[in-house]
């Protein structure tokens, strides 16, 4: 199994600035891509952002210039800097890990969350 673990997550004033990690382990073949997703207490979960394996980034219109998502293919992690933040952006934040099962179908493994919480 793909193994998949969220840090980085914690307390912050609004303004200032967090940078989570995702780090996949135990996977058998090549790491398409990354997201990470976010949900906030009584919302859905939203998608943030995402990356794929060449490097092209997407982002959810309300972090545009805020967040910066990037990877380390070496070392199958994914990052997300979040500066500039907002107390709307308070959401345990989930990373998934867009790969391919034993039956060759791409699949996506989830983290278990980060808490962000952004308040003075």
């Amino acid at each position: 199994q793909v193994q998949v673990v969220e840090s980085g997550g914690g307390l912050v004033q609004p303004g200032g600035s967090l940078r989570l990690s995702c780090a996949a382990s135990g996977s058998r073949f090549p790491i398409n891509g990354y997201g990470w997703y976010r949900q906030a207490p009584g919302k859905e979960r939203e998608w943030v952002a995402r990356i794929t394996s060449g490097g092209t980034t997407n982002y959810r219109d309300s972090v545009k210039g805020r967040f910066t998502i990037s990877r380390d293919n070496a070392k199958n992690t994914v990052y997300l800097q979040m500066n500039s933040l907002k107390p709307e952006d308070t959401a345990v934040y989930y990373c998934t890990v867009d790969s391919t099962n034993v039956y060759l179908r791409r699949v996506a493994y989830w983290g278990q969350g980060t808490q962000v919480t952004v308040s003075s």
